[in-house]
């Protein structure tokens, strides 16, 4: 068993892909794996990497590939269908266990698996990319300014990109469910853009840049939690205003945003677009992140970065974690990315300035 050498699940997807061709630049070796040959093969071929074609429902199979391996990077999603299948087979195999994930059902989901992960000795670590590498440092930054922050308001926003066909199926497969907050430390259904408000992000050297957000489902009402204990907890998005202003008679048409044939047909105008966006456009793409934490007596701490956009922060966050697995630097059981790494984890990311 090579010390450089992961799996990596869903290898022909485009985040996937993207994984894939950088590895080489942290010394890394993935095996390329997913379910169809066809798709695998030719990039295998180009990047002269190894590949195995494997069925998540392939439990022998599964498990045979997890063996040889010491960590798998999980990028096929959507994971509320496949993460259950891909931890249960890393407990069976002692295999640790990443994911590109960002679905708050399944970082709930994979919590439960805790106790099982500490005895199997192996790290459950969901959302190493973009979801929720950059907001879960901030979240930890805050809290260490302010110690007993009851509130925490964590917002991102991109000039620029576009959103790939595995992110848009995700959100696709969501239409109709509404947001969700944290309160009071549980997490609890809300309007989806049930806030709204305008942030000034740092956008590097002194400068700032002012952007309308709204309210989202975003991880971290599940992981802030976990990584800072802050009882409550709202994510935003960035978002132009007259689309937030339609988007607050949502909640009358939700009913036929959950009619799987509506799903059905969104499904099949996202599969006519493109796979994600092309390389010039994410070189081009800026992100923001903003936090703000505030304490019972009213007293408030911010922070923010800027740098790439969020597929460009996926890749690099997601390899510079596995090298880190590999190295032998993790704690058992399941954890989030700024839990284990520190809230510095996000500036080891090229291209990174942080405020």
């Amino acid at each position: 068993m090579e010390h450089n050498t992961f799996l990596l699940y869903g290898a022909n997807g485009y985040t996937g892909e993207l994984i894939a061709r950088h590895a080489a630049q942290y010394g890394l070796t993935p095996i390329l794996a997913g379910r169809r040959r066809e798709a695998l093969e030719p990039l295998a071929n180009q990047l002269g990497l190894p590949y195995q074609v494997i069925d998540l429902n392939d439990k022998v199979a599964l498990a045979a590939a997890l063996s040889q391996v010491k960590l798998v990077v999980h990028a096929a999603g959507p994971f509320a269908h496949t993460a259950k299948q891909m931890v249960e087979a890393c407990l069976q195999t002692g295999t640790h266990y990443t994911d590109i994930n960002g679905d708050i059902s399944v970082f709930e989901l994979l919590k439960t698996y805790d106790a099982a992960a500490q005895k199997a000795d192996i790290m459950v670590m969901p959302g190493v990319g973009f979801d929720v590498v950059p907001t879960d440092c901030i979240a930890l930054s805050l809290k260490q300014q302010l110690p007993d922050a009851t509130h925490l308001q964590l917002a991102f926003a991109t000039d620029g990109g576009s959103i790939s066909h595995g992110t848009a199926m995700t959100m696709a497969g969501k239409l109709g469910e509404g947001g969700a907050v944290r309160r009071n430390g549980k997490i609890e259904r809300a309007p989806l853009g049930g806030e709204g408000m305008y942030v000034d992000f740092f956008a590097g050297k002194g400068q700032t840049k002012k952007l309308f957000v709204m309210s989202i489902p975003w991880g971290d009402i599940s992981t802030a939690h976990f990584t800072t204990g802050i009882p409550n907890i709202t994510t935003y998005t960035g978002m132009k205003p007259k689309v937030y202003k339609m988007l607050k008679w949502q909640g009358t048409f939700n009913w036929l945003l959950r009619m799987e044939w509506v799903r059905k047909i969104i499904k099949k105008k996202i599969a006519q677009r493109p796979t994600g966006p092309n390389d010039e456009q994410r070189g081009k793409a800026i992100g923001y992140v903003w936090g703000k934490a505030t304490n019972a007596a009213g007293q408030t701490a911010t922070a923010g970065l800027c740098g790439p956009e969020g597929y460009t922060i996926t890749l690099h966050a997601t390899l510079i974690i596995a090298q880190k697995i590999l190295n032998g630097q993790l704690a058992v059981g399941y954890q989030t990315p700024a839990k284990v790494y520190g809230a510095g984890l996000i500036g080891e990311v090229p291209g990174i300035q942080m405020c």
